[in-house]
């Protein structure tokens, strides 16, 4: 699939078959969260692949029954944790050197647009989901001191038509020269 049109396609999917997903698969869209840039080549993610049924069992509590992506987590054969090292991206000696702080939000961001981006170019099906209690998620997989967990994603064949969605023109949120022009 070429990227534009692999970016214009991809949609959040929140139910999925029970299809394995193989290893092999698995790391070529790691491979491609890898490869994300982030600052100064810090790196700062890491991922927690979660196959066993009892441990997305435990993780779903972690996101209130409301989220949509609720039944994803535990439909998915795979579900994917991302976490990032704090002090690392955007600081200097451990502290931060922008007015925005820790940079790893961006930096985890990036690496995940690309996991996405990969993952439905092969096929599959995921949901980035933030809205959860990211110290129980932690706890739950042993994140240790030093690292937080960012997001989850479901990751598995679709089972659901993707949804279209309208996005806004250019003309309303590019400027040139100076915001607002």
């Amino acid at each position: 699939m070429e990227v534009l049109e692999t970016i214009k396609s991809r949609r959040s999917m929140r139910r999925y078959k029970t299809t394995p997903v193989d290893d092999k698969t698995v790391e070529l869209v790691l491979e491609a969260a890898r490869w994300a840039p982030s600052w100064g080549n810090s790196q700062c993610w890491r991922f927690v692949v979660v196959r066993d049924t009892a441990i997305k069992d435990e993780l779903v509590t972690v996101v209130s029954p409301r989220n949509a992506a609720y039944e994803g987590i535990r439909q998915a054969p795979v579900v994917i944790v991302a976490c990032a090292e704090l002090g690392k991206s955007g600081c200097y000696r451990g502290e931060p050197v922008t007015d925005k702080g820790d940079w790893y939000m961006f930096d985890v961001a990036l690496a995940m647009q690309n996991l996405v981006l990969a993952a439905h170019s092969l096929g599959l099906g995921t949901v980035v989901v933030g809205a959860f209690d990211a110290k129980k998620a932690a706890a739950i997989l042993g994140v240790p001191q030093g690292f937080c967990v960012v997001a989850i994603t479901p990751l598995g064949y679709p089972d659901q038509e993707p949804r279209l969605v309208s996005r806004k023109e250019l003309a309303d949120i590019v400027f040139y020269d100076k915001y607002g022009t």
